[in-house]
């Protein structure tokens, strides 16, 4: 099976480069058939990609660790989903799976678009390919999934512990989807550039593909934050670790798109800017795929370092030089046919965001790489902290937080004064009666009083707007409420989710402030009888817990949590010790309400004394993060159906299709 992969993969990376050249030259030369044979040979790389993965996974599941890889990252004991997530526990398998979600992108969009938009897809097909073949060739030559050691060892060194956590299994691939998915606009933006078919195709078509990476890299991104806060011990769920920010960093500057294409579908605006943003996010998700791999930067989520950072480094000044390139050689054509009227505008505020989003990407981007320049430069290798970020980004989180409640109610093109003040007065007292009842119930912090005003705010402006919206139609077509509400968002599917999205947002920002500002904690040292407490609860030690199992041994103890005098459960955090010699990883156990989180940290024990020592943390609110996510999630799903203005476009644009076929 090692041998019949490796086959595959240099097969995989023939029909990539035959993709390449037959759908370039296939352009080129107008021949049709040769394009027909560069989209075939996509299919064809997808088969042997698939066929690649599927034996790399069975050599993992039949234990064969005559290869290095399976004999790095898996081991006998190791139970099946955890070996099958080994596909993309180290760096050549990680790359495989890559390049399997990249090519499956590409057979899609070849499926999808083999009637249509017949002008684009040989350029389309042509950078895909592309970026294909960059990836085949990493894991054909430099960091191959295939290799065999020289004798074969009796076990494997499993899986890192860390990385043995039920999310591992959702929260790489939704990475994966998000990063690889950015590939899709981009390809569209330089077959748009290279044809000089600027008008609003090229986006159209991509709309939903790109909210959809938006979406899995959003989701990813949330993920990874419940990963590192159920399993790295440390109580909290965001450190600015610069893999993180990596992620973050792509993630901002797609929502910046999002928002701005809306003006260029409206108002033939910012057309330079939107293909600016869609090469800035393919880029910046290149780079993030850079710094995880190349080692240049430490963290508890990269790889080793490796050879083929340098590799990376040369791709991206590449794709950087012609995408760049081929922008500023179409900037004659990208003249925008309006200006903007007024300040007092939607328009106006959607730029505000685009620069206050963009802004927020570069802040982050400087931060992750200042290590890397201040060694470059001085020799001398300085990290930046989370203090750095809070205090950018903090001010930049309160300006969207406002722009979000202002842009529902402002006006396209130029707003009415009276109009605005009229829309705005309810949103503007729910805030101000909200920033009173905090001060009233004790809060005295300014960020949190900031915060929570804001938030209010904005869901006071959300909530209006369905209303307003809802009452509108019943006028106008007399159906009942929950009728009108239907057929409101119905037909406006994009606006709609995206005020979901917006409220998810919200929440997210409520738990990031209340899981911030009031977080409390405690450390004790315990016997079995003593107790310690932190804010409403106490707990109290009663004995020793040890599970053992093929894989691992579990040291733990166990608490009864009390809230007041009524017993409120009982949690057992404890220490993972694994069979194949890997380090003890923490095993946290946390009590969940909407209110709050009691998260119990195991830092030491003493068996034969019978002494723990024990740190809690209160975290309020945190659980509003991942409320927020999820309303977050429904939200893009919901803007991604095609709603009844959708449908009609699609009709004329295949309509037109027919047409330019026939003439």
């Amino acid at each position: 099976m090692a041998d019949f992969g490796t086959l595959c993969l240099f097969l995989a990376l023939a029909t990539s480069g035959w993709a390449v050249m037959a759908s370039y030259n296939g352009w080129r030369a107008h021949l049709g058939e040769l394009a027909l044979s560069a989209e075939r040979a996509v299919y064809a790389t997808w088969a042997l990609v698939f066929l690649a993965v599927v034996a790399l996974e069975y050599c993992i599941f039949a234990d064969q660790f005559d290869l290095e890889y399976v004999a790095s990252y898996s081991n006998r004991a190791l139970p099946a989903m955890y070996k099958f997530t080994a596909l993309w526990g180290g760096q050549a398998g990680s790359l495989l799976f890559w390049e399997l979600i990249l090519i499956s992108y590409a057979a899609l969009i070849v499926l999808t678009n083999r009637r249509r938009n017949r002008t684009l897809m040989p350029l389309v097909v042509t950078t895909l390919a592309v970026v294909s073949t960059f990836f085949l060739g990493l894991v054909s030559f430099m960091t191959r999934p295939f290799v065999r050691l020289a004798f074969i060892p009796e076990d494997g060194n499993g899986l890192n512990p860390q990385l043995q956590n039920p999310f591992m299994a959702i929260h790489p691939p939704c990475l994966y989807l998000g990063y690889v998915g950015l590939t899709l606009p981009f390809a569209f933006a330089m077959a748009a550039l290279a044809t000089g078919r600027l008008d609003d195709t090229w986006f159209r078509t991509t709309r939903r593909w790109t909210i959809l990476s938006w979406f899995f890299l959003g989701t990813g991104v949330l993920l990874g934050g419940w990963w590192a806060y159920v399993e790295l011990g440390w109580g909290g769920y965001w450190a600015w670790d610069p893999v993180e920010n990596a992620s973050l960093i792509p993630w901002l500057t797609c929502t910046a798109f999002l928002h701005s294409v809306m003006i260029e579908e409206r108002k033939k605006m910012l057309r330079v800017w939107n293909l600016a943003l869609v090469i800035m996010s393919f880029l910046l998700s290149i780079l993030g795929t850079f710094i995880t791999r190349s080692g240049v930067i430490s963290s508890v989520h990269s790889f080793t370092k490796s050879e083929i950072g340098p590799v990376f480094a040369a791709f991206l000044c590449l794709c950087t030089l012609v995408s760049v390139g081929l922008l500023l050689y179409r900037v004659p054509l990208l003249q925008s046919e309006h200006r903007l009227d007024s300040f007092v505008s939607r328009e106006s505020t959607f730029l505000f965001n685009n620069l206050l989003l963009v802004g927020a990407a570069f802040a982050v981007l400087w931060g992750t790489l200042f290590p890397i320049l201040s060694e470059a430069v001085r020799g001398v290798k300085i990290t930046v902290g989370p203090p750095f970020f809070n205090e950018v980004m903090v001010p930049i989180a309160f300006a969207l937080v406002t722009l979000a409640g202002i842009c529902p109610v402002i006006a396209w093109r130029r707003a009415s004064a009276r109009k605005l003040v009229e829309r705005i007065q309810v949103p503007f007292w729910a805030m101000v009666g909200g920033a009173g009842a905090l001060v009233l119930g004790g809060v005295r912090d300014v960020y949190a009083l900031v915060s929570f005003s804001l938030a209010t705010f904005v869901i006071a402006t959300t909530a209006m707007e369905f209303w307003w919206g809802t009452r509108s139609r019943q006028k106008v077509t007399g159906q009942n409420a929950a009728g009108a509400l239907w057929s409101l968002v119905d037909r406006n599917k994009r606006r709609y989710g995206g005020f979901v999205v917006h409220l998810g947002f919200i929440l997210i920002v409520i738990g990031v402030t209340g899981s911030t500002v009031f977080k409390q904690e405690s450390t004790a040292s315990l016997r079995r009888g003593e107790s310690f407490a932190v804010g409403r609860y106490r707990m109290v030690f009663e004995d020793m817990v040890n599970h053992d199992d093929a894989n691992r041994e579990f040291m733990g103890v166990r608490l009864a949590v009390f809230n007041g005098d009524r017993r409120a459960g009982t949690l057992v955090p404890g220490q993972n010790y694994y069979k194949a010699g890997q380090n003890p990883s923490t095993e946290v156990d946390i009590r969940t309400t909407l209110r709050d989180d009691l998260y119990l940290i195991l830092t030491g024990f003493d068996p034969h004394g019978g002494r723990a020592t024990l740190k809690a943390y209160l975290n309020p609110l945190v659980n509003w993060i991942w409320i927020g996510g999820g309303v977050l999630i429904l939200g893009a799903w919901f803007a991604m159906l095609p709603d009844i203005r959708d449908r009609r476009r699609d009709a004329e644009a295949k309509l037109r299709e027919v047409e330019s076929r026939a003439a």
